[in-house]
């Protein structure tokens, strides 16, 4: 077996949305071993899976016995196992799962596995190439050419998988489970594996970018690229692993030297053709004289609190535009609140903003709810926590308490609720009604007096559907009724 001589890193960062790190990696460059492992299921069940996944996939790759591809499937069903076991005797535990992407090289090539959404690029003469799928339906139509990598990470749904390690039990070879791929690694390329919270927020061109810019320096580029997430929003876990060939270095200079003298080039070619047009333009009115420039629009964080410059969410809501972001102070709000589309309402830190009134989203498209708190109780008694009426809403790491409904759907929408609480409502911990057909992924509803999720109407079926991913276990959850 030839080893590849490679310099690597590799790093973890939560993120500016989420308080946990449910990601993990590892790198093992003396054996060839990369892995990157997003954990699914909320706070210590998503980190307990990642921690699952890195130790047992590690374990099986280095008792080298058997072709690299056989160890690669037996490394993932093994972690896919043991998840599958820890959680079922741990209720706290229940419905946790990860994503992952490893490589292992040897003999001039990359035996990859691959189980999700994290992914694997290549990096090679000045071209990135994603090796992996997406085991998404967002990913599938963007890999298919329905939708362009800048629509697909925009995309509401853009955090659905079908695939998972964990969620239920697998064999090494079964049908649909872990992708294996066989492709060449050459001294001069380089190979990226990350999790969604680079990939949704950086696109290829980026990564490449800044890549080949830190050629030398593989934990630059890493760090780097974390830099890049959290500036585009941080939403989410990011981890970046990235193993190079001893020619990457060289080979990228030389793509860097070529792009900076086309540069130049060009600059100079424009600068002769702009002395023309002045000239050609020269005492003529253009369109510029009487027409003024666009104005830039960027978004903007728009802050609530005590000794903020907004005294209350409804106020800072009116004075927010499209793109903008309004985060609320630790405190308590009483005022009612009415979101607006394109606006993110968070928390700044997650749950310590606390309503005591329901949110309403009515008509709403492309906004968020994240980190906030809802607590309803014989003060301030709330029919609903958060009532969305024909709303494309994301909701995130949310809770609510004490309500009649906590999160209430109605009408014709397709909201995604991710990791939230909703716990100790009277009525149903989730309603949804009309033809809806929202996502809910990762949820704990507990302790709430009908159901954790009712459907009426046509949601749950007919013209509507709903998918609940993950619920807690055992007695502890609430269950699901369709009306």
């Amino acid at each position: 077996m030839v080893k590849a001589v490679l310099k690597c890193a590799g790093a973890s960062d939560p993120g500016l949305v989420r308080h946990n790190n449910e990601d993990g990696f590892y790198c093992d460059p003396d054996r060839g071993i990369f892995l990157v492992v997003d954990g699914i299921g909320g706070q210590a069940a998503g980190e307990r899976a990642a921690e699952i996944a890195v130790d047992r996939i590690r374990a099986r790759l280095e008792r080298q016995t058997g072709t690299a591809e056989q160890r690669v499937r037996e490394s993932v069903a093994m972690a896919n196992n043991e998840i599958l076991r820890a959680a079922a005797s741990h209720p706290e535990w229940a419905g946790m799962a990860c994503v992952l992407t490893l490589a292992v090289l040897e003999d001039g090539a990359a035996i990859v596995g691959h189980v999700g959404d994290s992914r694997l690029y290549k990096i090679r003469q000045g071209r990135i190439e994603k090796l992996t799928h997406d085991h998404s339906p967002v990913g599938e139509r963007e890999d298919g050419g329905e939708l362009s990598e800048a629509e697909a990470m925009r995309h509401p749904r853009r955090n659905e998988v079908f695939r998972d390690v964990g969620s239920e039990p697998h064999q090494p070879d079964d049908a649909d489970f872990i992708e294996v791929l066989r492709v060449p690694f050459e001294p001069d390329s380089a190979l990226l594996l990350c999790s969604d919270g680079l990939s949704d927020q950086v696109a290829s061109k980026d990564i490449r970018l800044a890549v080949e810019r830190h050629a030398a320096d593989p934990e630059a580029a890493v760090r780097d690229l974390i830099d890049a997430a959290n500036l585009a929003g941080g939403k989410d876990n990011v981890t970046v692993v990235l193993a190079a060939g001893e020619q990457f270095r060289a080979q990228a200079r030389g793509i860097l030297a070529s792009g900076r003298r086309a540069r130049i080039f060009t600059g100079r070619v424009a600068m002769f053709l702009f002395g023309i047009a002045a000239a050609c333009a020269a005492g003529w009115f253009t369109r510029a004289l009487w027409q003024p420039p666009p104005q830039v629009i960027t978004p903007r964080v728009l802050t609530v609190g005590a000794g903020q410059p907004f005294g209350t969410i409804p106020q800072a809501l009116e004075a927010a535009r499209n793109g903008d972001t309004v985060e609320v102070a630790p405190g308590e709000y009483a005022e009612p609140v009415r979101l607006k589309s394109g606006i993110t309402l968070r928390s700044r830190v997650p749950r310590e903003a606390v309503l005591r009134a329901t949110v309403l989203a009515e008509a709403v498209q492309d906004s968020k709810i994240v980190g906030l708190r809802i607590v309803a109780d014989a003060l301030h008694p709330l029919a609903q926590g958060i009532l969305l009426v024909d709303s494309e809403v994301e909701i995130s790491d949310v809770e609510v308490s004490g309500a009649g409904v906590g999160i209430e759907i109605r009408g014709a929408a397709s909201p995604m609720l991710v990791g939230n609480a909703v716990l100790d409502c009277t009525a149903d911990g989730i309603l949804i009604s009309g033809p809806s057909a929202p996502w809910l992924s990762h949820n704990s509803l507990l302790r709430n007096g009908r159901a954790g999720v009712a459907a009426q109407g046509r949601a749950g079926g007919g013209g509507g559907s709903f998918l609940l991913l993950h619920r807690p276990g055992g007695g502890a959850g609430d269950p699901v009724r369709d009306l």
